[in-house]
């Protein structure tokens, strides 16, 4: 029973902290006049695309975004698709990694702008951005280690959702593009905010005020990207971007999800309290199945 139980206090501790810091930064209450279930609806008006999960016995995932006549962007629809598959993949078990890619040879550029044109009012508009944002949020705090396989060109909202993971793989040819500018607009998934933490306030500041395409070379410059991978077809990329993430799945998911979690909190959480979930964590683990299996193969120091 004991990696069900500590699956289980897992799941209750990782909502209660992403409830409660969601809850500090006053977003998503009710309010503030934001209701999901209406907004889903809502949503699911404008319809097109579907976002495909396929779970590997390996423990690693793939979420396709699948919407290529419009370059993958977002319908209504695929965004409530998109939150049915999170919430799928935080419930996975024996997941470890997940690679996020596009249908199509290329990744995503943003919302469906037909969405984006009959939400338009500043509420709609707010939900619907709210909505995403949460999305994002969602993905960051997935307790699998997470990698954005950019093929092609992702754009806006795109852009935004590659910095939602641990890492990002692109192929060459791809671009990584803020082009928020030229919508009158700034990144409002979060993508902003995220985009300072992995390259820096200056790099972001330049990125953002020159809309400009990030191409692979520069991307691994700025610390954006973190490898090129020398095909650029779908599925051999695709392969490519496996073989990259099991690099950092091997092992038992009750451990790899464990090391995603300290990680996660270290980011989100004030420094006392992130060490004692970091002790919290170690706690869990010792004494369990994969600890006990290690310390018999005396594998340490090999």
């Amino acid at each position: 029973l004991f990696p069900e139980m500590v699956t289980c206090l897992w799941k209750i501790f990782f909502h209660t902290t992403k409830d409660r810091i969601l809850q500090q930064r006053n977003m998503y209450s009710s309010s503030h006049g934001y209701q999901e279930e209406l907004i889903k609806q809502k949503l699911q008006q404008f319809a097109g695309g579907s976002i495909n999960l396929s779970k590997d016995s390996n423990g690693i995932g793939v979420l396709t975004l699948n919407n290529p006549k419009l370059m993958n962007a977002l319908t209504g629809s695929m965004m409530v698709e998109l939150q049915n598959k999170v919430t799928e993949l935080e419930n996975w078990t024996d997941g470890k990694g997940l690679i996020i890619c596009g249908a199509g040879n290329t990744f995503c550029s943003g919302s469906d702008l037909n969405a984006v044109r009959a939400m338009s009012t500043p509420q709609a508009s707010s939900d619907r951005h709210c909505f995403l944002e949460k999305r994002s949020f969602q993905l960051f705090w997935l307790p699998l280690i997470s990698v954005a396989l950019v093929q092609g060109k992702a754009m806006g909202g795109g852009a935004e959702l590659t910095t939602a993971c641990d890492f990002r793989l692109m192929t060459l040819g791809s671009e990584i593009r803020f082009v928020h500018k030229h919508m009158g607009l700034v990144p409002g998934w979060g993508g902003g905010t995220r985009l300072v933490q992995i390259v820096g306030s200056r790099a972001a500041l330049q990125l953002m005020s020159t809309a400009a395409g990030v191409n692979p070379e520069r991307a691994l410059c700025l610390g954006l990207s973190d490898g090129t991978l020398s095909s650029s077809e779908e599925a051999a990329s695709l392969e490519e971007a496996r073989s990259w993430l099991s690099q950092y799945t091997e092992g038992p998911a009750s451990v790899i999800q464990a090391m995603k979690k300290v990680v996660t909190v270290a980011r989100e959480l004030p420094l006392e309290s992130a060490l004692r979930t970091e002790k919290d964590v170690f706690g869990s683990l010792w004494g369990g199945p994969a600890n006990v299996q290690a310390l018999a193969r005396k594998v340490k120091h090999k």
